[in-house]
C-alpha cells in the first residue's frame, strides 16, 4: 500500500487549483452567497471536541440560518434526541463548519469559521416558531465562504427521484430493536413515529 503522507506528495499527484477553485472564496457572506443560505432548508454542520469529531444534520424551513450581518450566521437548535453532541464540541472548541444543500440545485454552500452557544432570552424569542423557541442558538463568526462545484451532486445524482427506494432500507425501528435486544424500537416506534415528529418539530 502506498500511503501519502506529504502535502507535496499530495500536489505531485492533483496539483494546484485553478482560478475557478480560489477566486469564489470569501471571508464574509456576499450577496450571492446570502441568497443560497436563503433558500437552503438544510445544512451539515460538523464540529470537533476532546472526543472526537461530529457532522450533524440541521433542517428548517428555508432561510432557517439568519444572516444577521455579513460576518455572522444565526442557527437555532431545534427539538431533538438530546445528545447535544455538537453543542457540547462548540463550548469547548469554537471551530465549525456548514455545508448547506439546496433541494433541485448542484451548488452546494460550504462555511467555515467559529462559534458560541447563546441562551439569550430576546435571541432565542426571535426564532419562535408555531409558539415555540429554541433551547439555544449557534452563533457562527465566518472565516471562509465558498460555493462547491455541481459535480458530487451530479455523480450521486441527488435529486432524482426515481433514484430513491425507503422501503429497501431499515427502519429506525428495525435498528433500534436489533441494537438493543428487542428492549427498544420495533414496530411500534416507527408506527408511532409520524405523529411524534409531527408534534415535536420545534
Amino acid at each position: 500500500m502506498s500511503v501519502i503522507a506529504t502535502i507535496e506528495q499530495l500536489e505531485a499527484i492533483y496539483g494546484y487549483p485553478n482560478d475557478a477553485s480560489t477566486v469564489k472564496v470569501a471571508d464574509r457572506v456576499t450577496p450571492a452567497y446570502r441568497i443560497l443560505i436563503d433558500q437552503s432548508p438544510f445544512a451539515v454542520m460538523a464540529t470537533c471536541g476532546p472526543e472526537g469529531l461530529d457532522c450533524s444534520p440541521r433542517g428548517d424551513l428555508p432561510g432557517f440560518v439568519r444572516v444577521d450581518d455579513e460576518k455572522t450566521l444565526m442557527m437555532p437548535d431545534r427539538r431533538g434526541n438530546n445528545r447535544v453532541d455538537s453543542l457540547r464540541n462548540i463550548v469547548r472548541d469554537p471551530r465549525i463548519a456548514l455545508l448547506f444543500l439546496i433541494p433541485g440545485s448542484g451548488s452546494t454552500l460550504r462555511v467555515n469559521g467559529r462559534a458560541y452557544v447563546s441562551a439569550d432570552a430576546d435571541l432565542l424569542a426571535s426564532f419562535r416558531m408555531d409558539g415555540k423557541a429554541p433551547r439555544t442558538v449557534i452563533v457562527m463568526t465566518v472565516d471562509e465562504i465558498y460555493f462547491q462545484c455541481a459535480r458530487a451532486i451530479v455523480r450521486s445524482d441527488l435529486w432524482n427521484p426515481d433514484k430513491r427506494d425507503p422501503g429497501s432500507l431499515p427502519t429506525p425501528g428495525q435498528i433500534l430493536a436489533e441494537m438493543s435486544d428487542n428492549r427498544v424500537g420495533g414496530e411500534d416506534y416507527d408506527r408511532a413515529w409520524p405523529e411524534r415528529a409531527r408534534q415535536s418539530l420545534w
